[in-house]
């Protein structure tokens, strides 16, 4: 604490960063990382595990989707195509519904304040048998912008032993692909081809010193040339809270190569914009002295225990160990207009929500709202997590995403689906028709 805030002192005095907090040294074999220059003098670490693998097969689903933005920012989405339902805890096949129907708000997805509901007007008096007069007819809106999606995705089972197949994890705020270890270890033992790759500014990735170095437009950049470089044929992306803006960019610019989609506490579906009040806008050297504290206010924030074997998980991981000066960037580049409702909405990739239950960070109904506007999602709540989820309960993680890896649609379901247009159901205050309630997995 004290050296701490002596170097704080002096980064004030100098004006010269603190020198850069490195990792701690990895016990994994030297051979599984490798250095990779995305752009000249900008060098990112990434662990990369090449397995020996088959071949594999897949089936067919129609994605037909129309979304209306209207002037006064409500948003519907139209189901035209399959909609897929599956309980994947228990590694079943999904359920195919053919039409479904949302309403929502483009409005934030936190709780505005709205202006009192008018009173209702008062029926008009009537003589005899005459009818009251019928209201008014509603106007005719007139939608802003209309998009539609019209494809066909092919969604198969992932096996390890599959050649064409390539897991991508991408770590949040403050983190390092050390915090994936579990996962890494996991799913390479099984046969998968596994890349996780240091955002700039984390791990052992350089860390420039400019600002413009870590905005999300530079940080998705370098992602897309560690993707492009270990892709194959079908890549599943796995994100942590940060990191999965990141995946979302990928699914979105690469459809055909995306297969699969995996977020894990990532939040709501809005665009990225910086909190300009918050704590991470002081000076870096103010930062810097507050190292220690804010380091025990992720400790308490991002594990629902905070015993020894968090904080053994937490230097294992090398989380939050990053420099005053890039912390600041990476907060302050959280902008992203564009990743908004309707670019979540656009996505026709399989996608499986991860909350963790005791998570301080994203407050559970982002990601409920993010299951409502997504096309295939999924959303499975652990109870025992919290916002680090897959570090506290590593074996929980492991089996869910194995079991979301190997599942693929019942195709022979498609036909035999029965529609009932009649039945409305609320959802988190968003109003859907459809056959079936969007239910999320079994807790």
């Amino acid at each position: 604490m004290l050296t701490s805030i002596t170097d704080g002192i002096l980064c004030c005095l100098t004006g010269k960063a603190a020198s850069l907090v490195m990792p701690v040294e990895s016990s994994e074999p030297a051979d599984t990382f490798e250095f990779v220059e995305v752009k000249p003098g900008r060098v990112l670490r990434v662990r990369h595990i090449i397995p020996e693998r088959g071949s594999n097969s897949s089936s067919s689903v129609h994605c037909k989707r129309k979304i209306t933005v209207y002037r006064n920012g409500q948003l519907v989405i139209e189901n035209l195509g399959d909609v897929l339902h599956s309980q994947i805890l228990q590694c079943q096949d999904g359920d195919l519904e053919p039409y479904s129907t949302v309403e929502v708000e483009l409005a934030d997805y936190k709780e505005v304040p709205t202006s009192p509901e008018p009173k209702p007007t008062p029926p008009l008096p009537t003589v005899g048998d005459q009818k009251p007069a019928a209201p008014p007819r509603r106007r005719h809106r007139k939608p802003k912008r209309i998009l539609m999606i019209d494809s066909e995705r092919e969604i198969s089972s992932c096996k390890g032993t599959h050649s064409d197949v390539a897991l991508f994890f991408v770590h949040g705020v403050g983190g390092s692909l050390d915090i994936w270890g579990s996962q890494l270890d996991f799913f390479s033992r099984l046969g998968y081809e596994v890349i996780a790759p240091d955002l700039a500014g984390h791990g052992v990735s350089k860390a420039p010193h400019i600002t413009a170095a870590y905005t999300f437009y530079a940080l998705a950049e370098d992602m897309r040339a560690i993707f492009k470089k270990y892709a194959r044929k079908r890549n599943i992306l796995v994100g942590h809270s940060y990191g999965v803006s990141f995946c979302t960019f990928l699914a979105h610019e690469y459809p055909d190569q995306v297969h699969k989609v995996v977020m894990i506490n990532g939040g709501g579906p809005t665009a990225l914009e910086p909190n300009l009040c918050s704590i991470f806008q002081l000076p870096s050297c103010v930062l810097h002295c507050l190292s220690p504290c804010l380091a025990w206010s992720f400790l308490k924030a991002g594990f629902a225990r905070q015993g020894a074997k968090e904080k053994q998980l937490l230097k294992q991981g090398n989380a939050f160990n990053v420099n005053p000066f890039v912390l600041r960037a990476m907060m302050s580049g959280q902008y992203w207009p564009e990743g908004d409702e309707v670019y979540h909405a656009e996505l026709t990739v399989p996608i499986l929500l991860v909350h963790g239950m005791y998570d301080k960070f994203v407050p559970m109904d982002e990601d409920q709202r993010m299951a409502e506007i997504l096309l295939f999602a999924f959303l499975k709540v652990i109870e025992e997590g919290s916002h680090m989820v897959m570090m506290e309960c590593p074996d929980t993680v492991n089996t869910l995403l194995h079991e979301f890896f190997l599942w693929e649609p019942d195709m022979s379901k498609k036909d035999t689906a029965k529609t009932d247009p009649d039945k409305t159901v609320t959802v988190n205050g968003v109003v859907v028709q459809t056959p079936k309630p969007n239910k999320p997995m079994d807790k």
